[in-house]
């Protein structure tokens, strides 16, 4: 399964990252959430953003941050060395893609829960 860093995570079950953590851990995926906001999601404490947490062997970074939110961590997400990055929905960025694919980094513009839903995550 796919060790996924959750940006954006949050404790609010409205919100599609917290939807994505439950969703990921409900089809057997390593979830650490990454955010601004204390707490838990999905059985995980959510890491500070700020903080710049170390996470070892991460598949995928999920977006769930606005791109002009993202400025200040763009060096710090690339650190973690994720085989690929999801673009969710409102989180697209250009100067993050390039910066990425730079780095042999996949990206992806989608949606996670719908690649969950239809297999192809």
């Amino acid at each position: 399964m796919k060790k996924t860093a959750i940006i954006g995570a949050s404790t609010n079950p409205s919100r599609y990252s917290y939807m994505a953590a439950e969703e990921l851990t409900g089809k057997g995926h390593d979830i650490i959430p990454i955010g601004i906001k204390r707490g838990s999601v999905s059985g995980e404490e959510i890491l500070d953003i700020r903080e710049k947490p170390g996470v070892d062997e991460v598949d995928t970074v999920t977006m769930y941050m606005s791109a002009r939110n993202q400025e200040d961590y763009i060096g710090y997400i690339l650190s973690l060395n994720p085989k690929r990055i999801i673009f969710n929905p409102g989180t697209e960025n250009l100067v993050f893609q390039k910066l990425a694919e730079d780095q042999g980094i996949e990206v992806v513009y989608g949606c996670t829960l719908v690649m969950l839903s239809v297999g192809n995550y």
